[in-house]
């Protein structure tokens, strides 16, 4: 049986970087607007700063104004409203990012309802979800909008297809399920608890991992010929007993790759895949933020 083919990140990621930075030097040279992107990163969490750093970088290469503000582990919750509130009436600012997990006892909720729907690039906000699920002008969740984006490319109309996302949650699963209907799919979430997982996975045409469980979706539940977006990240540690000795990990996705890739027609790696979609889209919303709030949309 053939292989399936590979939905590779890069390309995708580099074409939509490049747009964005196109246009970026277009509203400066046509309006004098440089769109401005603030990341706030509280504590000291090393995966969290390797993300903040990229998204800096690659911001500052498409020519946008972008700030970090980093808080200690142990700042108040009232210090980091405060910021927030101070970005939002920040002009220069059109985005706003916090990184997430926020160390405890600080109620993400209530940071993230604080943000100025208008910058929320993220997607998080009850304001944004509900612009979503209504259908009107939303800034979508980077990394479903980078779903969609590889899914049009790879198959173009997905009209009539039967779409499952497995996952829930707010930052993925529904609002991936939220734009699959949107492009006219038949759509079903499932998750960690639905019965008979297996059997729901191999009615799909379209299968969307957003579990947060290494390699749970195994290649006998895949529907043959089925496109699967592997949203999943996960550090598991090697089988070589060496290395794992060692304590080092390798990077594994929610779908076991090798079996999945002899039954899916597409398929994303982990790494490679979707994660390289995810800051360039928090570049377009970004960028489609500052339009917005210049009138210029």
């Amino acid at each position: 049986m053939a292989q399936a083919g590979i939905i590779d990140g890069r390309p995708l990621a580099a074409a939509l970087t490049a747009k964005v930075a196109e246009e970026v030097a277009r509203l400066g040279r046509e309006h004098g607007l440089t769109p401005g992107l603030a990341v706030i990163l509280v504590g000291d969490d090393p995966a969290s700063q390797i993300y903040v750093r990229s998204k800096g970088e690659q911001s500052r290469a498409a020519g946008m104004h972008s700030v970090t503000h980093r808080l200690a582990a142990g700042a108040a919750e009232a210090d980091l409203l405060d910021l927030v509130r101070r970005l939002n009436a920040d002009p220069a600012i059109h985005g706003i990012l916090v990184q997430l997990p926020l160390p405890r006892p600080i109620d993400e909720r209530r940071v993230l309802e604080t943000l100025d729907a208008d910058k929320d690039v993220d997607g998080l906000t009850v304001a944004s979800a509900g612009r979503l699920a209504s259908g009107l002008p939303a800034l979508t969740p980077c990394t479903p909008l980078g779903c969609m984006i590889m899914l049009r490319h790879t198959l173009g109309d997905l009209a009539g297809a039967r779409a499952l996302v497995v996952g829930r949650s707010v930052l993925v699963g529904r609002p991936m399920a939220q734009l699959l209907l949107g492009a006219d799919c038949t759509v079903t979430i499932a998750h960690s608890r639905t019965r008979d997982l297996a059997a729901r996975c191999r009615e799909a045409d379209i299968l969307v991992a957003a579990i947060g469980r290494p390699q749970m979706i195994r290649g006998d539940w895949i529907k043959p010929g089925a496109t699967v977006i592997d949203v999943g990240v996960n550090r598991v540690p090697f089988r070589d007993p060496v290395k794992a000795a060692a304590g080092k990990t390798k990077v594994v996705g929610d779908v076991a790759f090798a079996e999945a890739a002899k039954v899916a027609g597409w398929i994303t790696p982990v790494p490679g895949g979707v994660g390289l979609m995810t800051v360039a889209c928090l570049l377009q919303n970004t960028l489609t933020a500052a339009r917005r709030q210049a009138g210029l949309a």
